[in-house]
């Protein structure tokens, strides 16, 4: 049996459940955090809002973003003590529609109309990868990020029984979006250990390219694992009834 992570972006796992992730690895359970909005982008044009990012990440090709962050991934995933699985579905920062327009200039939106297909797609990539002893988890949403929300669509599509995690960071800046995804759910709370707690963050830290995108600074990332870990006693998951 596999643990799969549904990961929208190359960090999101790492950031919403590292300290668990960790100790299921430690306890021998295998671990895989599987990665769909990470391909490289055909080609080298971007959008103004895409160069705004690459600036901020002090990168300004798509080719060396990627790059970067795959192997940020992979060096997260591996304090974990977790296997990375990496698609070739594109951020919502490169997406165009059929006539090459660009579909997002932000990424707190709806999904756009014309990708009405993209979580079948993303769906369909995922099912031909999983066996049937398989747990996934996947993150509700909470922060309403397009690509969150795309993923999570997709998971659903897929029939099977699913865990749901919080989004973090953006369940600190929108906490009121929580409650509404769990209405008729069960919440079940998982002890994190020490070890847990300090590789999750030593997790997060290994997003290099990411972490002042993310938060205030390393010292306020540290606080608020530590506040979430507080305020829930452990790590949250979600199950439908």
């Amino acid at each position: 049996m596999r643990w799969i992570y549904l990961s929208p972006h190359l960090d999101d796992a790492a950031l919403s459940a590292g300290g668990w992730i960790y100790d299921q690895t430690q306890a021998g359970n295998k671990v895989e955090i599987w990665t769909f909005l990470c391909g490289y982008p055909p080609s080298k044009e971007l959008s103004m809002f895409a160069r705004i990012l690459h600036m901020q990440w002090g990168m300004p090709t798509a080719r060396q973003v990627i790059r970067m962050r795959r192997a940020e991934d992979k060096a997260a995933a591996t304090i974990l003590g977790a296997k990375v699985r990496h698609f070739d579905f594109l951020d919502c920062i490169y997406r165009r529609d059929v006539e090459g327009n660009w579909l997002y200039t932000d990424v707190f939106v709806d999904p756009h109309p014309s990708e009405a297909n993209l979580p079948a797609e993303i769906a369909s990539a995922i099912s031909a990868r999983l066996k049937p002893d398989d747990k996934l988890i996947c993150q509700f949403g909470v922060g309403k990020h397009v690509d969150h929300v795309t993923v999570r669509r997709a998971a659903e599509l897929l029939g099977r029984p699913l865990h749901y995690v919080t989004d973090i960071p953006y369940y600190f800046n929108t906490p009121e979006h929580l409650a509404p995804n769990t209405v008729g759910m069960k919440k079940t709370v998982e002890r994190v250990s020490r070890d847990g707690l300090a590789s999750w963050k030593e997790a997060i830290l290994a997003y290099k390219s990411q972490i002042s995108s993310l938060f205030k600074s390393q010292r306020a990332m540290r606080a608020q694992i530590n506040q979430y870990c507080s305020e829930f006693k452990g790590m949250p998951f979600w199950t439908t009834n």
